[in-house]
C-alpha cells in the first residue's frame, strides 16, 4: 500500500491488468490486510462526489466515471502466516476459469498481460512465468590490456534471468499446493520445472523496487502480501 504518484502500488498493478480488459480480482490478504480491506471498502466514497445528510445516515454517492468502474475486487483472508502457494490455494473457490494469472503485491511492469496469456495459451503448459534480468548493483567496467575500455554505471546484467513476478496457470496448478507451508517459489514452480509443465516468456519493462537503493521502499519480509489473481 506505499504509494507511488499518490496511489497504492497495488492500484497500479491492478491498474496494468484493467488496462487489458482483466477486471475480476481476488486480493490474497494477511498480515495488515485490515489495511487493503479498507481501502477497497471506502473506494466509492472517497473517489466520487457524496451528500451527506448531517443528523442522518442518509449518503448519496453520485454517478461519475474515477477510471475503475467496472472492477470486481474480492477481498479474501487467506492467512497471516500463509505462504504463497498456499495464498493461491485458498482462493481456488474464487477461481472460476481454467486459465488464471497472478502476480505479487510490489511488482509494477511494463507487461503486456494479453500478449502473456496469448504466449501461455500457445505453448499448452501449465504455467508461464515471465524472466526478466536485473540491473546491477554496480558499475560494470570492459578491461583490456590494463586500460579501462568501456565503463557501464549499473547496466542490466548479461546473465542471470529471474523471476520477475508475473504468471499465468492453468487451475491444475492448485492441485501440487500441498498446505498452507506451501511456497509458490520454493515448492509449486519448483515441480513445474521438474514436470516441464512451465514456459518462460522474456521481458526487459521492470524494475525491482523491493529496497532504498532499488529506488523502492524497504519493509520487512512478512509485510509482503501476494500473490493477486487476475482471472
Amino acid at each position: 500500500m506505499v504509494e507511488v504518484g499518490g496511489r497504492p502500488i497495488l492500484w497500479h498493478i491492478m491498474k496494468r491488468y484493467a488496462r487489458y480488459g482483466f477486471k475480476d480480482f481476488v486480493l490474497c490478504l494477511g498480515y495488515k490486510g485490515e489495511v487493503i480491506r479498507d481501502y477497497f471498502l471506502k473506494y466509492e466514497l472517497m473517489n466520487r462526489d457524496v451528500t451527506v445528510t448531517l443528523g442522518s445516515r442518509k449518503v448519496e454517492v453520485h454517478d461519475g466515471d474515477h477510471g475503475e468502474v467496472g472492477w470486481q475486487v474480492t477481498l479474501s483472508d487467506t492467512g497471516e502466516r500463509t505462504q504463497t502457494g498456499g495464498r493461491l490455494k485458498n482462493i481456488g473457490r474464487y477461481i472460476e476459469d481454467d486459465v488464471f494469472m497472478a502476480t505479487y503485491g510490489d511488482g509494477v511492469a511494463d507487461i503486456d498481460v494479453e500478449a502473456l496469456r496469448a504466449f501461455h495459451q500457445g505453448h499448452g503448459r501449465l504455467a508461464t512465468v515471465t524472466a526478466v534480468r536485473p540491473s546491477s548493483r554496480f558499475g560494470e567496467l570492459a578491461i583490456e590490456d590494463g586500460m579501462v575500455r568501456v565503463f557501464k554505471e549499473k547496466p542490466q546484467v548479461h546473465e542471470g534471468w529471474i523471476n520477475g513476478g508475473f504468471f499465468v496457470f492453468h487451475r491444475r496448478v492448485l492441485d501440487l499446493v500441498e498446505n498452507d507451508g506451501s511456497s509458490l517459489e520454493a515448492d509449486v514452480l519448483v515441480k513445474l520445472a521438474e514436470m516441464g509443465s512451465s514456459g518462460c516468456i522474456n521481458t526487459r519493462g521492470w524494475q525491482c523496487m523491493d529496497v532504498p537503493r532499488d529506488g523502492g521502499v524497504e519493509r520487512p519480509l512478512a509485510e509482503r502480501e501476494g500473490p493477486w489473481a487476475s482471472a
